[in-house]
């Protein structure tokens, strides 16, 4: 009976994933996609919908008499938790299961040196937002969470004390459980822009990408095949590290002359600063770049020639179809990216710069904390075992 009822939760898991990808599909279709009979289908979907977690829609009608009825995910059945650590800042969205987001606040926050204080504020914020949507957090299926350095895969514990000084050692998916009692599902921040970009944005149906991160840090978040590859120990695709100058400055991580240092956030403001004021700022820089300051324009394209260099040794390796360019610098506009194609059509062997397309992303910094929400929205196993009553009280605002 155990192996019948295991069978049954599977097959119900291949019609809640059939839904997911599709958005909505008629029983017929669903048995002919999934193989199994439209008898079975029809009773995998009473259980689904006694669940509350599929509902019924009418489809388009083609032809006299009553349009056909599709079936879709109920969104309003549950909500998700998005949670995005910068170094800086602290993002948290709510989301329904249909991935529209009920509401989202970012703080500035100085995240590194206090893990604690930093999971507090997250916690607080996410309580805040639930209200706000109207939502109990008991309907909260579960977060998922981004964080700004190496994640160790074998342990799920932060790796590196001198990228995240208060972090290190620290298993940070429980400390958010036990502030949020939901489940929670962490990985690298560039991993999650990277499963934001290729399910929402600029890689939709893409199976192989490259997501790089420009912000106050430098990462990678890396697709092959359709799946984040996350290598060994969990640090593939840290190429912020990657050394680029022998005689360089010193960078957080210890070593000397990392990209970081030649082409995150902080090392243009500190090259443009002397000509623009101490008191200029990412968000200045980005206007002036945009507005077509040629001193902005200038350090923002070289800082994407650097990246462009270690984006290149990637391209021989994976060859991807496209590397999408996110974060905060994202914003600078055509810059970064002709940059970054500079050194790859330079630096790659030519089969691979043919292949692969550089795009600047279209989630631009909320790339993170949407990847966050798709990170359990995505989850089919947790959305069919969830078992949720609707939420009828939940309110859309604007994205």
């Amino acid at each position: 009976m155990g192996s019948l009822e295991d069978l049954r939760e599977l097959n119900r898991l291949r019609v809640v994933d059939e839904l997911r990808l599709r958005g909505s599909a008629s029983r017929g279709e669903i048995a002919a996609a999934t193989g199994l009979s439209r008898t079975t289908v029809t009773t995998l979907v009473a259980d689904l919908q006694q669940r509350g977690l599929v509902i019924e829609i009418p489809g388009e009608r083609h032809a006299r008499g009553r349009p056909p009825l599709h079936l879709r995910l109920d969104a309003l059945a549950g909500a998700a938790l998005g949670v995005d650590f910068g170094h800086r800042h602290v993002r948290v969205a709510v989301a329904d299961l249909s991935s529209t987001v009920l509401e989202e606040r970012r703080v500035e926050l100085d995240v590194d040196g206090s893990a604690a204080a930093a999971l507090d504020v997250a916690a607080a914020l996410s309580l805040e937002l639930l209200a706000r949507a109207g939502i109990d957090p008991a309907r909260v299926v579960g977060a998922g969470m981004g964080l700004p350095g190496p994640l160790d895969a074998r342990t799920a514990r932060v790796g590196s004390a001198m990228i995240l000084r208060g972090w290190a050692g620290l298993h940070a998916a429980r400390e958010l459980e036990r502030r949020l009692g939901v489940p929670v599902s962490v990985d690298n921040d560039a991993n999650l822009g990277a499963l934001a970009e290729t399910s929402l944005g600029a890689g939709r149906g893409m199976r192989d990408v490259i997501y790089v991160k420009v912000s106050s840090g430098i990462g990678a978040g890396l697709v092959a095949g359709g799946r984040l590859h996350h290598g060994a120990t969990g640090i593939a695709g840290e190429i912020g590290h990657v050394r680029v100058r022998e005689d360089g400055a010193v960078c957080r991580c210890g070593n000397r002359g990392c990209l970081e240092t030649v082409a995150s956030a902080p090392a243009l403001l500190e090259s443009l600063r002397p000509a623009y004021g101490s008191d200029l700022t990412v968000r200045g820089m980005l206007d002036l770049a945009v507005g077509g300051n040629l001193g902005a324009q200038r350090v923002i394209e070289d800082a994407g020639r650097a990246i462009g260099r270690a984006v290149a040794d990637l391209c021989n390796s994976l060859n991807p179809e496209a590397v999408i360019v996110g974060g905060e610098l994202s914003a600078a506009g055509a810059a970064l990216v002709h940059g970054i194609r500079e050194s790859v059509d330079r630096y790659a062997q030519p089969g691979a710069a043919e292949a692969v397309r550089v795009l600047a992303g279209r989630l631009g910094e909320r790339a993170e904390v949407l990847g966050a929400l798709t990170l359990v929205i995505g989850d089919t196993e947790r959305l069919s075992s969830a078992g949720l009553a609707p939420l009828r009280d939940a309110r859309a605002v604007p994205v």
